[in-house]
């Protein structure tokens, strides 16, 4: 629905989704990306946050090791991960946002997506 241009229709689905299982992390990154693409930041920041905070749990505390972007399964997470570090940037909390990046890259040393030019810019 995305690729054909039915945003609302997508948006609505997902929605829908999310009501029967709201730790449904690629719906909620989606979501994200439609609020960004609304102008709407803090909806966008809520929902991209709430993707991320579903990945680091599923890590559990204490969880070492690499999580490599390279794998289809954990590319929502850092993609979601990446859209709240921009947005909390946007809105003026750059040091929450490099906190986000280090996390990413922390999991993938590697870089993906950018994180480390991201990383930098956020520092600068």
């Amino acid at each position: 629905m995305l690729g054909a241009g039915e945003i609302d229709v997508a948006a609505d689905e997902l929605l829908w989704l999310l009501s029967g299982c709201d730790e449904l992390l690629e719906a909620h990154k989606l979501l994200g990306e439609i609020a960004v693409a609304d102008g709407d930041l803090q909806l966008a920041r809520g929902h991209f946050g709430y993707a991320y905070e579903l990945g680091l749990g599923a890590l559990g505390k204490g969880i070492g090791g690499v999580l490599p972007y390279a794998r289809a399964a954990n590319q929502p997470f850092f993609q979601a991960g990446k859209g709240l570090a921009w947005c909390l940037k946007q809105q003026g909390e750059g040091g929450l946002a490099v906190e986000v990046v280090e996390r990413l890259l922390a999991l993938d040393p590697s870089g993906p997506l950018g994180l480390k030019e991201m990383r930098e810019e956020l520092r600068s």
